[in-house]
């Protein structure tokens, strides 16, 4: 069974600078283009969060640490 993660933005400090967009394997991270932060960033974000695998390429790059990443039990959804 390959591995879940689950991985969380702190939309109001993003940047949008796209870094872990580049990173992700699975492709699942893009810039939301619909929300702006009140810095006037748009945010990065998951749609499709049962693909993470919890790799947390995405929390290493990202230069202002908005991305925590959590590696699921096979019982966590």
């Amino acid at each position: 069974m390959a591995a879940k993660g689950r991985v969380t933005f702190d939309k109001a400090l993003c940047k949008g600078c796209s870094n872990c967009v580049s990173v992700c394997p699975t492709k699942i991270i893009h810039i939301d283009k619909n929300e702006m932060n009140s810095w006037g960033y748009y945010p990065a974000t998951v749609d499709e969060m049962e693909k993470c695998i919890g790799c947390a390429n995405c929390a290493m790059i990202c230069p202002d640490l908005v991305i925590t990443v959590e590696k699921l039990d096979k019982e966590d959804k």
